[in-house]
């Protein structure tokens, strides 16, 4: 193994989603920097079949290198985890294996059996303190180049709530919808990036959307692809405010939105707000735009030639779910 090429193994473990996937993402990339011809096979835990992984571990006539990703690796089966044990003890010096535990009970033996072999551990435990979530938000722009007052990541977190996957989405946009001369960005921009008709962003366009409004999701939407902002952001956004809708409907009707707010993640505005959102959805209109949403961000992350028609397919989707009773 040449200097600066991933370990043999890498166990990532933890609940928290986006920074697993981000460990995982960053060791392809590490492999893929090594040697851009590199190989990479996307598996999940429940569907690995026994001698897979030796099959696509095995050595390479040509010398050819690859990357494995086991997704899910709790549900491995236990004659498979058996395989995986036994192969990280004596790993292919051309093959770089990424196992994604999200901890627990389930498929402990795999976790320890992993470890003793002398695996890389990267551990990603979920954010549940306000300061970390500052603290990640602080971080997030910095990998944009930009910078954030406190007060202003205050307000972010307010208003966008403690999923870090939206959470990372907003930044993105917010650094990118901020003019680069701002030294740094402040709660005014904050209050722009929800509220400035100019400074339409995916939440807009979800808002409108789950709202029964095409005519103005539609007309925010084709703003917002042409003003720059990415289709992957706005799918982002989609998809949290159908989460959000989820989440809120499967709670307790009777208990205030302050009462709610640790359990679902939300700032208690959001919540009362998401409820009112709720008229006119029942669960299989909501299950339909689920799974329009899970198609345009397929689409838009390269299966479909056209991003913004997936979008608008997606957009019009939603909105006709909400409408059948």
């Amino acid at each position: 193994m040449a200097v600066g090429d991933p370990a043999p193994v890498t166990l990532i473990v933890g609940d928290e989603e986006l920074l697993a996937e981000r460990a995982a993402q960053a060791v392809v990339n590490a492999a893929r920097e090594a040697d851009p011809q590199v190989e990479v096979h996307d598996l999940v835990g429940g569907k690995v079949e026994p001698g897979e992984l030796t099959g696509l571990a095995s050595p390479s006539l040509f010398g050819d290198r690859s990357v494995i990703v086991i997704r899910s690796a709790h549900d491995l089966p236990k004659d498979v985890i058996t395989e995986v044990v036994s192969y990280c003890a004596h790993p292919n010096e051309d093959v770089t294996l990424v196992l994604m535990h999200p901890g627990g009970a389930k498929g402990k033996a795999l976790v320890d059996g992993v470890k003793k072999a002398g695996a890389q551990v990267v551990t990603v435990n979920k954010l549940t303190k306000p300061g970390e979530r500052l603290d990640f938000i602080k971080a997030e722009m910095r990998r944009a180049g930009r910078s954030i007052t406190p007060d202003a990541a205050q307000a972010l977190l307010d208003a966008v709530g403690t999923n870090l996957r939206e959470l990372a989405a907003a930044c993105s946009q917010l650094a990118f919808d901020t003019p680069a001369d701002r030294k740094s960005i402040d709660a005014a921009a904050v209050a722009r990036y929800y509220r400035g008709r100019a400074e339409v962003t995916g939440f807009a366009v979800a808002d409108a959307a789950v709202e029964g409004r095409l005519g103005d999701a539609l007309e925010q939407l084709r703003w917002a692809l042409a003003t720059g902002v990415a289709p992957v952001l706005l799918v982002s956004a989609l998809a949290a405010g159908l989460r959000s809708l989820a989440k809120v409907a499967g709670a307790p009707r009777n208990v205030r939105g302050g009462q709610l707010a640790g359990q679902l993640g939300m700032p208690p505005w959001k919540i009362e707000r998401v409820r009112r959102q709720l008229n006119g959805w029942e669960p299989d209109g909501l299950t339909r735009a689920i799974q329009a949403v899970a198609v345009a961000d397929e689409q838009v992350k390269g299966g479909g030639a056209d991003p913004a028609y997936a979008l608008e397919r997606a957009v019009q989707t939603i909105v006709a779910s909400r409408r059948r009773r």
